[in-house]
């Protein structure tokens, strides 16, 4: 009677070893292959795309894995420990994920690194505004936006664009225009796209804003319909193509195409034929994008293929019939994009800008019946007044020098001081950046003429800053 205990004791015993064991392997086990996607209960109509309140920053969502050789496997809960987390973003080696999240349902929104093969995570950020969108740079760095006061006068806020070290060190603020900025993505080239939204002197629609990762050489490589917005992250197909879902006036989300050679001039709608709703997109298998999908505003959003050739919706990966399925990402390893040099140098203060000739216009017609009122004079807006006003060259070039990191637009005027053209969008230089232009609203597809300005002839013309205004005022009044 003893012995049998005994053996059926050491039984049990083994069984529970077994299975604990199992547990701990599958634990431990990699997501390689897997499909790692945000997903959020209730209702995600009315976001605002203006703060990213329940767009960007979703209360409540969470960060889970689905293998897909079994769909209907329970899902692994990355983010068991969150109040909210949303916004993954795959390592080049698919070893880690970056994601935004709040531990407390008061917190502030915070950028996170999650070790994949082990589900450790670690906190980067420490930020006293939200954190949001992140992603990958060369270099063991990241981008993100950052929430901040974006106009001292209103108090009014907007999100930044940052990059840090995975450590959270070496922060670095690469945007100053007064402009809201989301859902960054670093193309292979290096650059980083970001969605961006003039906030000052009013609202404008969404563009897609594309810069260094120093935050040189900012300047629009999309612009969407009037009315229409961007819903989220872009994403390179191959090397010709990007991809994202765009909403329009109806709020009617489609998947947009653009060549990535000739964003501005290419755009196909290639959803057009399909009933229902599209949330967001990322690459998955040649020619496929994984896709969150409804077909009617009364559904949830679920997980679908979708064939960008072809443009054929696929049948249902995962659905849930109490979370929406927002953003999802295969967990596979990719190529890292290129490394650029900076030209960036703190230790100056100033930026340098040339342009050929302030009177070319990609606009401007062949008509010689047409009388086109020239400019000669060229204003430099600042946020609050004017930074400095100067005669251009015979030719129409101008050369200056502007203080770094300080927001400015321009405008030509003629010489009755008329408005010939203008303002044009907000401007900024980094420290030591180098710029030029061919004319006002140039074509941004034309290559400058192989000419000298007349202008760099001549040493740059210096423009104030708004504090070197500010003390020359209260000079003179004394």
């Amino acid at each position: 009677m003893f012995k049998k205990s005994t053996y059926t004791s050491f039984i049990i015993l083994m069984t529970i070893f077994v299975l604990v064991v199992a547990v701990q392997s599958c634990k431990k086990k990699s997501l390689e292959g897997m499909i790692v996607m945000s997903q959020c209960k209730g209702d995600i109509e009315n976001p605002d795309y203006l703060s990213g309140s329940r767009w960007r920053n979703i209360p409540e969502s969470r960060i889970v894995a689905l293998h897909t050789d079994a769909p209907d496997q329970p899902l692994y809960k990355l983010t068991e420990g969150f109040y909210s987390a949303c916004a993954p973003k795959i390592s080049y080696d698919g070893n880690s994920m970056l994601f935004a999240a709040q531990q407390s349902e008061n917190d502030v929104w915070q950028i996170w690194e999650m070790d994949l093969t082990n589900r450790k995570t670690r906190q980067i950020t420490s930020s006293e505004g939200n954190c949001i969108d992140p992603d990958y740079l060369p270099g063991d760095r990241m981008v993100f936006s950052k929430q901040e006061i974006i106009n001292v006068a209103t108090k009014e806020k907007g999100y930044t664009l940052y990059t840090c070290n995975l450590d959270g060190s070496n922060l670095a603020r690469i945007t100053y225009d007064p402009s809201t900025y989301f859902a960054s993505t670093v193309l292979n080239d290096g650059r980083v796209v970001a969605i961006g939204r003039t906030l000052i002197p009013e609202v404008k629609d969404a563009m897609l804003m594309i810069m260094r990762p120093d935050g040189t050489k900012q300047q629009l490589f999309y612009q969407s319909e009037a009315n229409h917005h961007l819903q989220g992250r872009v994403w390179e197909m191959d090397e010709s193509s990007i991809v994202f879902v765009e909403g329009n006036a109806d709020n009617e989300k489609d998947i947009t195409s653009i060549s990535y050679n000739r964003p501005l001039h290419s755009k196909v709608n290639l959803t057009s034929q399909i009933k229902g709703d599209f949330y967001a997109i990322s690459p998955y298998q040649e020619n496929t994008v994984l896709a969150s999908y409804r077909s009617d505003k009364e559904g949830h959003f679920a997980l679908y293929g979708f064939n960008t050739q072809s443009h054929e919706l696929g049948t249902p990966i995962y659905k849930d019939g109490e979370y929406h399925v927002l953003e999802a990402v295969s967990v596979v390893k990719r190529d890292r994009p290129k490394k650029l040099p900076s030209e960036v140098d703190l230790n100056v203060k100033t930026a340098l800008l040339v342009c050929q000739d302030i009177n070319y216009s990609y606009m401007q017609t062949n008509d010689s019946t047409t009388v086109v009122n020239k400019a000669s004079r060229l204003e430099i807006l600042g946020m609050d007044e004017t930074m400095a006003t100067f005669k251009t060259e015979e030719d129409g070039s101008f050369y200056i020098k502007v203080q770094a990191d300080t927001p400015f637009r321009m405008q030509t005027l003629d010489g009755n001081d008329n408005v010939v053209k203008g303002p044009s969008s907000w401007l900024y230089l980094r420290p030591n950046e180098r710029r030029g232009c061919i004319g006002c609203h140039e074509n941004r597809e034309l290559v400058p003429q192989n000419a000298q300005p007349l202008a760099v002839r001549k040493d740059p013309i210096p423009v104030p800053s708004p504090k070197e205004i500010d003390s020359l005022k209260r000079d003179l009044k004394m």
